[in-house]
């Protein structure tokens, strides 16, 4: 699995790794989950993968099923999408995106396009991601049609990912963080802000 593209699997969630190889472990994990079904991944498979010992991976996370469920956990991620007052989420949002990608080399969304595995996985990750982030905007959202204008945001944060894992050599590459959210934030303000 080393070499292949992953920026759409890691990202916010793991929260700071003080030396225990936890990071390691959840970007080994997103990446395993990600591109091969649950029955085809091992332990000892992301333990190879993050370069630490299946017996670590058990330690910081139990079973692999506590482990998938970390993995399909999108709730650290809206924590850090949504940390801003509405009159600059816009904003904040596609920092908060191009960061995650340029620091933790993963995009905090994206791995529920990217996901494979059987119904019942693929399911679960999507009711994730429309109860942690599509519902949680939706609420936090002024005026008519907040779940549309949520759906619109989450897609559009979703499109930025992809984009720029599609073009990882490209101009947005190049871009900074900044140049970025003032040409691609306004519209996601505008959705905001209906």
């Amino acid at each position: 699995m080393n070499g292949q593209a992953t920026d759409g699997i890691a990202g916010a969630g793991a929260g700071a790794d003080t030396g225990t190889g936890r990071d390691a472990i959840l970007r080994a994990a997103r990446r395993a989950f990600a591109f091969r079904p649950y029955a085809e991944v091992t332990m000892r498979g992301i333990a190879a993968d993050a370069g630490v010992s299946a017996s670590l991976i058990v330690k910081h996370f139990g079973t692999k099923e506590e482990l998938f469920n970390t993995v399909a956990d999108f709730g650290p991620a809206s924590d850090q999408l949504f940390a801003a007052p509405l009159d600059a989420l816009g904003r904040h949002l596609v920092l908060t995106v191009v960061r995650s990608r340029r620091e933790q080399q993963g995009d905090p969304l994206l791995r529920v396009v990217f996901s494979l595995g059987n119904d019942d996985e693929r399911t679960l990750l999507r009711e994730r991601f429309h109860e942690q982030v599509t519902q949680r905007l939706a609420a936090q959202l002024p005026g008519r049609e907040r779940t549309l204008r949520a759906e619109l945001i989450a897609g559009q944060l979703l499109g930025l990912g992809a984009t720029l894992s599609l073009h990882r050599a490209g101009a947005g590459a190049a871009a900074s963080p900044e140049h970025l959210a003032d040409l691609y934030a306004p519209a996601l303000q505008r959705l905001v802000t209906g």
